[in-house]
């Protein structure tokens, strides 16, 4: 079968076939008598194992070793392949993202385009303070697309540069609660903590619902960042975790103040002291825990509390007795 026969069969340009003569990949077996290359089945059937080895992603110098080297074995070239086209992806997918990102900027020219990945390459950056700045100036005209900001304050462990990505993703507009909502099903703690942190500084109502979904998250340093922060916005269903947080002695002085902000309302008040009393009446037998919800009672005003506290200065533990005793002292200064 003549060069251009064999061509039009198998897919493989006339050049291309010239090409694995001449680097000995396939040789025609025969020549016609006017001196024309003549291919056999035989070298027909090389060719199509040559394009199937191609088809793998080897080069043409691995194909050469895989078809003449006869102990050649196939599974350390195929797992060099699995491990070059894992990087290739990688790379792609890599590139695809800050495409992405750049396209999300919007950008009206390309200086916009120039400074887009200039600040993305600073976030990325080594330094801290490289970092910092980027964060910083990510509010200017051209802005970086929160999913970037997002990515950068999951991974930042620098707390400076953790503050001022934080800073941003509050000033980033929509988009930023979504995303790290989605961190705080991370399976690294860390990256958990810095979600729930970054997500209790964005203003607006998506994020409160956010935060209210955390109250049930099964991490605890999780549900003690969002039930603070709700305290702090006056969400009442945040109580109950502020309750477990003093039982627990997980930021209990905080989850204390978080609760004398919301008792400013009376019928709230009332709420909060029932849940406190409750605790200290049946959920809680160790004495440090019963300490700290005695304590937690010198912010909440009214009757019922107080009569607690009458009660509670006769206790049979001398620590509770006492610090009762002291906070009825104090309410009668009032």
């Amino acid at each position: 079968m003549l060069i251009g026969e064999v061509a039009r069969r198998s897919g493989v340009s006339a050049r291309m076939l010239r090409h694995y003569e001449s680097l000995g990949l396939v040789r025609p077996s025969g020549r016609t008598g006017s001196g024309y290359r003549e291919y056999s089945e035989e070298d027909i059937r090389r060719i199509f194992h040559i394009e199937s080895l191609r088809s793998l992603g080897l080069s043409l110098r691995e194909i050469g070793r895989a078809l003449e080297e006869p102990g050649f074995a196939p599974s350390a070239l195929v797992g060099d392949l699995i491990r070059r086209t894992r990087e290739r992806i990688a790379a792609e997918t890599e590139l695809l993202t800050r495409l992405r990102r750049i396209d999300a900027a919007d950008p009206a020219g390309w200086e916009d385009v120039l400074q887009v990945v200039a600040l993305l390459r600073a976030l990325g950056a080594k330094s801290a303070d490289t970092r910092q700045r980027a964060a910083l100036s990510s509010a200017d005209e051209v802005p970086v697309p929160v999913e970037a900001l997002v990515e950068a304050a999951l991974s930042e462990t620098e707390p400076n540069v953790a503050g001022a990505l934080r800073w941003a993703l509050a000033r980033s507009g929509d988009g930023g609660p979504a995303l790290l909502a989605e961190g705080l099903g991370s399976p690294v703690a860390a990256v958990r903590e810095r979600a729930v942190q970054a997500l209790t500084e964005m203003p607006g109502d998506e994020a409160v619902a956010r935060l209210r979904d955390a109250l049930a998250h099964p991490d605890a340093v999780v549900r003690g960042h969002a039930a603070l922060a709700l305290g702090a916005r006056g969400a009442a269903d945040a109580v109950p975790t502020l309750i477990d947080m003093i039982v627990e002695g997980r930021n209990d002085t905080d989850a204390a103040d978080a609760l004398s902000v919301l008792a400013a309302d009376d019928a709230r008040a009332d709420r909060i002291a029932a849940g406190l009393l409750d605790r200290l009446a049946h959920g809680t037998a160790r004495s440090p825990a019963r300490g700290r919800l005695t304590q937690a009672l010198a912010g909440i005003p009214g009757a019922r509390v107080s009569r607690a506290l009458v009660e509670l200065s006769h206790d049979g533990d001398r620590a509770v007795a006492l610090t009762a005793t002291y906070l009825l002292r104090l309410r009668d200064a009032r």
